[in-house]
């Protein structure tokens, strides 16, 4: 997995965030990671990409080989615009002043804020099988509430769901993402181990929970801002989600990113969550038309 990629960590105000770099003399182009995996969900594309564009992949903090902060009150450190500024300054770090953004699952929310915050750094936006997070929260049903339980499960109070995720991360891991629609059938083997030995690292359990806590409480202070301040983004946003998976059955994704975003396309794909690994194909097909308009 990600020949000719260097691999690094950086220490960036504190919190050290592990990534990969495969230069060329292409345009930069950050892929963000979801829960509960790392940047290695990008193991199926991102050779392919690395031919046109410079590509780095990132741990966002609280995963992977990334840091993994102590908690605090407010959850702010594990903030959308905490993770966005990490890789705002790990790009600069590289060189890299704009870029293209890809998110997918908790990496598409970090790449919203990233967008909203630092407007001038992002070219173009695309996200991956998510409604914005205020959406999902307020629309939130019986079906969503039941397919995503782990939203309103992992925001209780410390410790409790970092004890009992504790006490086997494995099998938490396996039935997340073994438990959609596609079963473990897109997962290389390879990436499976990787995914199950950061999962058990110190400090990534209490990672998720505070991810998924900042979630539900100052990641929507910030998206009302917005909206408040009639703040939408500018740049192109491209909206990818699985026809086969929740957001399909619970929201209409591009309605909802019309509401925050004015230049905005998009379309269902013939997978569920997993987009990377379960089309990666169909998904270098879409990004590249789209970072190439």
């Amino acid at each position: 997995m990600f020949a000719g990629f260097e691999e690094a960590t950086i220490e960036l105000d504190g919190v050290a965030i592990h990534y990969r770099v495969h230069r060329s003399a292409g345009p930069a182009l950050l892929l963000l990671h979801g829960h509960p995996q790392t940047h290695v969900i990008w193991h199926k594309v991102a050779n392919r990409l690395a031919r046109d564009y410079t590509v780095v992949c990132a741990d966002l903090r609280g995963y992977g080989d990334s840091g993994k902060p102590e908690a605090v009150a407010d959850h702010a450190n594990y903030s959308k615009r905490a993770m966005a500024l990490d890789m705002v300054k790990l790009m600069s770090h590289l060189g890299f002043e704009e870029f293209f953004v890809v998110g997918h699952d908790r990496g598409g929310r970090v790449a919203h804020r990233l967008a909203a915050d630092h407007p001038q750094r992002v070219r173009k936006l695309a996200v991956l099988d998510i409604a914005p997070t205020l959406t999902m929260y307020e629309q939130t049903s019986m079906a969503f509430a039941q397919a995503y339980y782990h939203w309103f499960f992992l925001i209780q109070p410390a410790q409790f769901p970092e004890t009992l995720l504790g006490a086997d991360p494995e099998f938490y891991l396996l039935n997340t993402i073994g438990g959609r629609s596609s079963g473990m059938a897109p997962f290389a083997p390879e990436a499976v181990e990787e995914y199950k030995r950061c999962i058990k690292l110190p400090g990534t359990i209490r990672g998720i929970c505070e991810d998924y806590r900042a979630s539900a409480t100052i990641d929507l202070e910030h998206d009302r801002a917005d909206i408040a301040a009639g703040h939408k983004l500018a740049m192109p946003l491209l909206a990818l989600w699985g026809a086969h998976g929740v957001v399909e059955k619970c929201f209409k994704p591009l309605d909802e990113w019309r509401k925050v975003a004015s230049d905005v396309r998009g379309c269902a794909l013939p997978s569920g969550h997993y987009i990377p690994e379960e089309v990666p194909e169909l998904l270098l097909n879409e990004l590249t038309g789209f970072l190439e308009e």
